[in-house]
């Protein structure tokens, strides 16, 4: 059993790699090629996962709760407040007028109420991690269209919070039913209390002290995901709740930006095996049935959704620009559309056939959405002369200035300190870069901006605005780390000044290979220190060396 599984987990992924590359060739987001992988390995075609249903369906358990974990993570209560009203406004007007269009469209493909209403649901989303993705690639995350959209996404992960939690109620084993009694929602509210006060309580000086230790921050957050997610559950709400609260839980920690970056390699791997098996499942056997309904539902989500989106934005005075910008990214369809169903299917209201139409859908639509979001700056410009025709824009706005630094430093708790004085004195602004949680809380109540993370994790330096950055400076201690920042600085930065740092010269070819402009070696600096004592004859004299002593101490204490 154990090989057979291991070999269909073996082809299942080599189709998927052999369609990701298609894939990726036509510049599309790669869970259209999970869920094509999972047809072709399902059923309808090859029909490999025939054995282990049940362990891939954990797989896929595990990807929807860390991909919720993650959601609860990144749900940005202050970037809520700092971009206003405004976000909430039009994101709860945008999920009326969907659910609005959207289910007398699901009655008209001749389905129950209920299950029209979970469909309706479904379409309401947008896909967070497509958005955020192409924003990012974009560089237009801190444009005003793209802090709006960011700011749609966090009230639609909100509302997809109250979702789950109506859902709770009606999942078959909730303990919550008609036949209400106390002892039910006193388990939910003491459950509820012991993760707000060890959230406040506990966590912070937890985190703190294991922060230090990637591979110890990594265990515990899987662990404390998991075990939170299965607390909830056992107390009558679902899996999926359960994560979410699980990812608010520590999204107020200083550590939140580490923790994801974690978590997210392991959370991607898991939702391959969740849209492979969704595909897998989705009944394509009667194709010509479905796929008029498909082909209309596909068309209200790429045309009538961000039309709604647009007049909502202008109707809040966005300027045409932004308010076309910001609508084309809400034309596709959701990953979490698909959790939504999967709970529709496990109450029975969502059979084999709404399934397909929805995931027929979400392909077609995510393929094109992605293109118009890509080119969304040259399809406004060829636009532009019919808005011209309209008249003059009424609404201007201003965009606000990205956060930016001329210089940072990695390792800062080390020998950079004195770079970094020696950089505030020249007036040069810059931010630090460290992993030492200690060294962070310093160096921040110092007013020096400094962030806390691995400088070997990707997802982190991504998060960081390097992009125009005159000058990075690294005494981080490991040459593997060093070579890959080394690398990922070359190809969003290639003309800024790298200075790295080594403490033995058998790397040394690398790093300049790599890109580095100037290796320090400390042991030479070191040397040149002493030969230069040596030359101003202070090599005998004692009171040169109690003057560099105190000048020792005081830059010990300095640091």
């Amino acid at each position: 059993m154990e090989t057979n599984l291991f070999i269909q987990l073996s082809s299942l992924l080599a189709i998927t790699v052999s369609i990701a590359f298609i894939v990726r060739l036509l510049k599309q987001p790669l869970i259209i090629a999970y869920i094509i992988a999972g047809i072709i390995g399902g059923p309808l075609f090859l029909n490999i996962m025939h054995a282990g249903e049940s362990m891939y369906d954990a797989f896929a358990s595990f990807g929807v709760v860390l991909l919720l974990f993650i959601v609860g993570l990144d749900l940005n209560f202050s970037y809520l407040k700092k971009i206003g009203k405004e976000a909430t406004i039009i994101g709860l007007l945008q999920f009326v007028l969907n659910f609005s269009m959207f289910l007398p469209l699901a009655l008209y493909f001749g389905l129950t109420w209920a299950s029209a209403i979970f469909l309706a649901l479904a379409a309401c989303f947008s896909s967070t991690i497509i958005v955020l993705k192409i924003l990012g690639d974009k560089q237009d995350t801190e444009a005003v269209y793209g802090r709006y959209t960011i700011g749609l996404m966090l009230v639609q992960d909100m509302l997809s919070i109250a979702v789950l939690l109506w859902l709770s109620f009606k999942m078959p084993d909730s303990s919550i039913d008609n036949n209400f009694s106390l002892w039910p929602l006193l388990k939910i509210i003491g459950v509820f209390g012991v993760i707000i006060l060890a959230a406040k309580y506990l966590l912070p000086t937890f985190l703190k002290k294991i922060a230090s230790s990637g591979e110890f921050l990594f265990i515990f957050t899987v662990a404390w995901c998991f075990g939170v997610a299965s607390l909830l559950h056992w107390s009558g709400l679902s899996l999926e709740l359960g994560a979410i609260v699980a990812g608010i839980s520590l999204g107020s920690s200083r550590f939140h930006t580490e923790i994801a970056s974690r978590i997210k390699p392991l959370r991607d791997f898991f939702l391959v095996l969740f849209f492979i098996l969704l595909g897998s499942q989705a009944d394509f056997s009667n194709l010509r049935e479905i796929l008029p309904s498909a082909l209309l539902l596909s068309v209200f989500v790429s045309v009538a959704q961000p039309i709604i989106l647009y007049f909502l934005f202008r109707l809040r005075h966005f300027t045409r620009r932004n308010s076309f910008l910001g609508a084309l990214t809400s034309g596709q369809l959701s990953e979490f559309g698909f959790i939504i169903l999967f709970a529709g299917a496990a109450t029975g209201y969502i059979a084999d056939r709404e399934m397909a139409i929805f995931t027929l859908a979400a392909i077609i639509t995510i393929f094109f959405s992605s293109y118009m979001m890509t080119y969304s700056y040259q399809i406004y410009n060829w636009l532009l002369p019919l808005f011209t025709k309209i008249g003059p824009d009424k609404y201007l706005q201003a965009e606000d200035k990205k956060e930016k630094f001329t210089a940072f430093i990695f390792g800062y708790h080390r020998t950079a300190w004195k770079i970094g004085a020696a950089l505030q004195e020249k007036g040069i602004d810059y931010a630090a870069v460290d992993f030492n949680p200690s060294a962070v809380e310093h160096f921040n109540k110092k007013g020096i901006k400094t962030f806390f993370g691995d400088a070997s994790d990707i997802e982190f330096l991504k998060s960081l605005p390097l992009q125009e950055a005159k000058y990075i400076i690294s005494t981080i201690p490991s040459p593997e780390d060093q070579l890959l920042l080394i690398n990922f600085i070359r190809k969003i930065n290639p003309k800024a000044i790298m200075i790295a740092s080594l403490y033995h010269k058998k790397y040394l070819p690398a790093l300049y290979q790599a890109g580095a402009d100037y290796v320090i070696l400390p042991h030479l600096l070191g040397g040149s220190w002493a030969a230069e004592i040596v030359r101003n004859g202070e090599l005998g004299r004692k009171t040169a060396w109690q003057k560099y002593r105190r000048q020792q101490t005081r830059d010990l204490n300095g640091s």
